[in-house]
């Protein structure tokens, strides 16, 4: 059970123009992360372009984003961000559930490539350790450019950030998902 209450959309017309922007970069819908951080308007308006940004915006594909989300919520344990994006979003991507599933343990997957695999390295080394080994960093370079290696490390922070906002929060996931 979230920790904070949701904003709902009907209590609150004074945020009608933001809660129309959310809807249309959020595919119509107001969900929870939103209903959360509506409490600092703000914060809910920064997250939405900074969330847009780095997930479209960048030379990153889709599947690569998609593993590199998966991977990060499966660490973290973070459950909403799981559900949010398997298979709503994943599957349009080219993941299968079964890939993001074994997302947990990817070290003892086939079904990664190098170059994902050099991610998912670079992934656990952000997440876990902060500190990324130079031989792990290195791994990056045969496999993306100096601006996607950037945009890979912004979004694995983005993420790392997505996931203690709501589990610190207790985020509920949305009922209609996996």
């Amino acid at each position: 059970m979230a920790r904070v209450s949701l904003i709902e959309e009907k209590d609150h017309p004074e945020l009608a123009e933001l809660i129309g922007k959310i809807r249309a970069g959020r595919r119509g819908a107001l969900i929870n992360v939103y209903k959360l951080l509506l409490h600092s308007p703000p914060l809910a308006a920064i997250w939405l372009d900074f969330v847009s940004t780095a997930r479209f915006k960048t030379e990153l594909d889709g599947r690569l984003r998609e593993i590199v989300i998966v991977r990060v919520a499966h660490l973290n344990r973070t459950t909403y961000v799981f559900k949010q994006h398997v298979p709503q979003l994943s599957a349009p991507e080219g993941l299968s559930d079964a890939e993001c599933d074994a997302l947990a343990d990817w070290q003892s997957a086939a079904s990664f490539s190098a170059r994902e695999r050099a991610a998912l390295a670079y992934t656990d080394a952000m997440t876990r350790d902060i500190a990324v080994p130079d031989a792990v960093f290195e791994a990056l370079r045969p496999h993306f450019h100096e601006r996607q290696i950037v945009e890979l490390s912004v979004l694995i922070g983005l993420y790392n950030m997505h996931t203690r906002v709501f589990t610190a929060l207790g985020i509920d996931p949305e009922p209609h998902h996996r």
